[in-house]
């Protein structure tokens, strides 16, 4: 159990990335779309790009959903409606119009006006009840059949104008009282009509519904059939009419067949490998040519999460409204790594996450040429991402390459600018804008993650701020050199395409552990007096050796990044204090020279690396006495070939090229301090 505990923890960070890797490829994998992938794109109007296309098996051709609505429209419409007749409804209206005609007409004498009267109004409901009498408004056809049924049987057929509408009977009456001039009674004929009309007939809807969906029921959704081995389309053909349909038929079919419940798991393995393998060569790739982000488990997994992030966006845009998958801002990736590590890493990760977005999008091939041009062009545009107007720069010029991109497929696909959908040049808009997103996004992932962007180390270094503040009052000498050597750590790195941002801001604290003895350094001394005259070279030596971890505990106690603590653990290597080495050699005593040693890591990039020459450069300059350009010249040379033969550079990518550039903006910088002129002759 012992042994297992020990093999986990020296091998943990390796087993958290092939979970990482695991998890990564799981929530990737259950993010695609559940239903097999056609290999064809294809669309509307536009060219057939692939080969001829026989059909692979035999398939039924399916109605599209236009037709299929519309022959549910003339089924609905020609579907027989029900209506329940009550006859007994009219006997009791007479009776009722016989005792209310008495009533209203008591003071009429039973003579023959008073007949007419009578039979006038029972001629005016044998009318009015001819069909039956409605209630509700219906929204029929008005030669809509109808079919009649008294008492549950069926008794003919009406059509649905001929009912009579209850909310129709006043205008009836009235136009019948003008007929029959009958003027006088107009006011009780009307009372006498309202009392006693009442409905006797309605919609059957259990009936009417389940006459309606057994037609619907035997509603065909294919309208033909594809035999295995047939021309579909040949390639140049144009995609429409019988031919769309056709292609959307076997779409739909070829999904079905492969997407089954027999072979989901197959699939799904499939899709796992895929995943598994574009995943794989992002991490083989950081474990190659970036080995300090490959180490580092905060960063693998930053970049796992933002990659999961553009196929989260991607899918819910696919599937809410496919049209909109343009909108997706995909140059944020390339933007971040870039911010965070560098241009390579971003653009690889950038083609990783575009192919896997492959398996989602339809007409990948075009999508995929859009987004990878595009972070191209971001990779190559966006510079110190600090500066905003490089920011707006570079959105409007990576908006330009997708609507320049986009316009030219189009073309390719329709031969003319006819048809061409503007909306979508909008959509690439609201992507450049969206894209400019990245600027809070970047402070957020600081926060979360613990990383440094090129916006950090412009806030770092500012001289105002509250470290630096405390290093110009402590110790003033130091903080005057710690400016020199930025300035030549900043010009060093622009020379050989280093982060100069990073650089500078490395420089101005790497020795911010000197405020803890400041008057034990020699460009703090202004009193003249030496404090190591007291000391013994081993003590002198240990309390300027002390400076580095001293600096690297304020640098953590004031929350500094790490790729700044950097510059101060390794701008003095594993180098010698020579001066107290000499000195203690001269008392002809014993002593260890590890004692006299940094016990520091060397620099181990191109960055801290130009920090230990500038550092060392500037620092012993000091001493030179009447410079000129001979002396600056051999003393530069001197000072970096002595940490070159000590192996203080093996560790950082830096080649001799580079070095030598260094060199030379060294002694070009040096001799601008001193103020050198050419020495011209008598």
């Amino acid at each position: 159990m012992k042994d297992l505990i020990n093999i986990f923890h020296k091998n943990h960070s390796l087993i958290y990335k092939v979970f990482l890797f695991v998890l990564t490829t799981f929530v990737i994998v259950y993010l695609f779309p559940k239903s097999g992938t056609f290999r064809y794109s294809f669309e509307k109007g536009k060219p057939w790009q692939s080969e001829n296309l026989y059909a692979p098996f035999d398939f039924a051709i399916k109605k599209t959903v236009e037709e299929i609505e519309a022959e549910k429209q003339q089924i609905t419409k020609q579907s027989p409606v029900f209506f329940d007749v009550d006859t007994l409804v009219f006997s009791n209206v007479k009776n009722e119009y016989a005792t209310a005609f008495e009533r209203l007409f008591f003071e009429l004498p039973k003579d023959q006006i008073k007949l007419d009267l009578f039979e006038n109004g029972i001629q005016l409901l044998e009318q009015i009840y001819k069909s039956g009498v409605i209630q509700d408004q219906y929204d029929y056809d008005p030669n809509q059949p109808i079919s009649i049924l008294v008492n549950k049987t069926q008794s003919g057929v009406k059509p649905f104008d001929s009912f009579f509408l209850q909310t129709n009977l006043k205008s009836f009456v009235e136009s019948n009282i003008n007929k029959l001039q009958l003027e006088a009674y107009r006011q009780r004929y009307l009372a006498l009509f309202f009392d006693v009309v009442k409905p006797n007939a309605g919609l059957n809807k259990a009936l009417t519904q389940i006459s309606l969906d057994e037609r619907l029921n035997q509603l065909k959704l294919v309208r033909g059939r594809v035999d295995k081995q047939t021309l579909i389309i040949s390639k140049g053909e144009v995609v429409q009419g019988d031919n769309y349909a056709v292609l959307n038929s076997l779409e739909s079919e070829y999904e079905s067949q492969v997407w089954t419940d027999s072979n989901y798991t197959l699939v799904v393995i499939a899709y796992t490998v895929l995943v598994s393998l574009a995943l794989l060569m992002l991490l083989l790739f950081m474990k190659k040519y970036r080995i300090e982000v490959f180490s580092n488990n905060t960063k693998v997994t930053f970049i796992f999460f933002n990659i999961v992030l553009m196929v989260l966006l991607t899918t819910l845009v696919v599937n809410y409204n496919s049209s909109y998958i343009y909108i997706v801002p995909l140059c944020i990736l390339p933007l971040i790594l870039k911010a965070f590590f560098d241009a390579r890493l971003g653009l690889f990760t950038h083609v990783i996450t575009v192919l896997l977005l492959g398996f989602v999008v339809a007409n990948n091939y075009e999508y995929m040429f859009l987004q990878i041009i595009a972070g191209i062009v971001t990779i190559l545009t966006v510079s110190e991402l600090y500066k905003r107007a490089n920011l707006f720069i570079s959105v409007g010029q990576i908006t330009l390459i997708y609507i320049v991109s986009y316009f030219a497929f189009f073309v390719i696909h329709e031969g003319s600018i006819d048809n061409l959908q503007w909306e979508t040049f909008l959509l690439f808009v609201l992507c450049g804008l969206a894209t400019l997103f990245v600027q809070p996004l970047i402070y957020v992932y600081e926060k979360l993650f613990g990383l440094v962007s090129d916006v950090s180390l412009l806030e770092l270094s500012d001289t105002n701020s509250k470290l630096l503040k405390e290093l110009s009052e402590k110790a003033p000498g130091t903080f005057h050199h710690s400016l020199n050597v930025a300035n030549l750590a900043e010009a060093a790195a622009n020379e050989i395409g280093a982060n100069a941002m990073l650089v500078r801001v490395g420089a101005l604290y790497h020795d911010i552990g000197k405020m803890t003895n400041p008057t034990y350094f020699t460009e703090n001394q202004s009193t003249g007096t030496n404090p190591h005259d007291e000391l013994s070279p081993k003590e002198s030596a240990r309390i300027i050796i002390n400076h580095v971890i001293d600096g690297i505990e304020l640098a953590k106690k004031n929350n500094l990044p790490d790729r700044v603590i950097d510059f101060i653990r390794t701008h003095h290597g594993t180098s010698v204090v020579y001066y107290f080495l000499n000195k203690q050699s001269e008392t002809n005593q014993d002593f260890d020279e590890v004692d006299f040693a940094y016990r520091s890591p060397n620099p181990f990039s191109k960055e801290t690396a130009i920090l230990m020459m500038c550092d060392s450069v500037e620092a012993a300059s000091k001493s030179l006495k009447n410079p000129t350009s001979t002396k600056i010249n051999d003393f530069v040379d001197m000072i970096i070939s002595k940490q070159m033969e000590s192996n203080q550079f093996l560790n950082a990518n830096i080649t001799f090229k580079e070095i030598q550039s260094i060199k030379k903006v060294l002694k070009r910088k040096l001799a601008n301090i001193y103020h050198l002129r050419i020495e011209y002759p008598d």
